[in-house]
């Protein structure tokens, strides 16, 4: 599993919520009920790594997904990017190049 946080996104995280470097921010799975994406979303929160499957450091605030979360993108890359004032979640094939 590859995960890839933007600029744009880390400046979101910067700006809005108020991260900052030493920050710890989880990446987790959660039911969101039936849509159109399916039942499960990601979700976000302030924490600290206990398991962490995969941990990458940007600008001093360590992004990670705990080792019981990765079930839902195995063998792909996850992206979080920031688009029109949002946080959004985009799964590529590992093979594939990330934007």
């Amino acid at each position: 599993m590859i995960l890839r946080v933007t600029p744009e996104a880390v400046q979101r995280f910067q700006e809005e919520w108020g991260f900052q470097a030493g920050d710890t921010v989880r990446i987790f799975v959660r039911y969101s009920g039936f849509s159109e994406s399916g039942p499960y979303s990601f979700g976000i929160m302030k924490d600290s790594p206990r398991y962490p499957a995969v941990l990458v450091e940007i600008e001093g605030i360590s992004f990670f997904m705990e080792q019981n979360d990765t079930w839902f993108v195995e063998e792909e890359a996850l992206t979080i990017a920031e688009e029109r004032e949002e946080i959004v979640f985009r799964r590529h094939a590992s093979s594939t190049e990330l934007d």
